[in-house]
């Protein structure tokens, strides 16, 4: 006998919603957004985190010589996570 076994479907994280219109988000990954300021220009990256009281919101920028993803801070808004990556 032979069971089929279908993998759970992907959810879909809802893009963030932020009170400032100074950033745009830019669906990047899983649980990862891209943070653009005014021009196009990346700031920054933006990434849900589950955590027991809640979601938090991880800023993160890329060290392009490692290849990987420095945080900045975790928040409990995505407007502080993404004020962060302003400076």
């Amino acid at each position: 006998m032979t069971t089929n076994i279908t993998p759970a479907p992907t959810i879909r994280w809802a893009t963030p919603v932020l009170t400032r219109s100074v950033e745009t988000l830019q669906p990047a990954g899983e649980r990862l957004w891209r943070v653009l300021d005014g021009r196009g220009a990346i700031r920054g990256h933006l990434r849900i985190m589950p955590h027991d009281l809640g979601l938090r919101y991880r800023a993160e920028r890329l060290h392009l010589p490692s290849g990987t993803f420095r945080v900045v801070g975790d928040f409990w808004s995505a407007d502080d996570a993404v004020a962060a990556l302003r400076f």
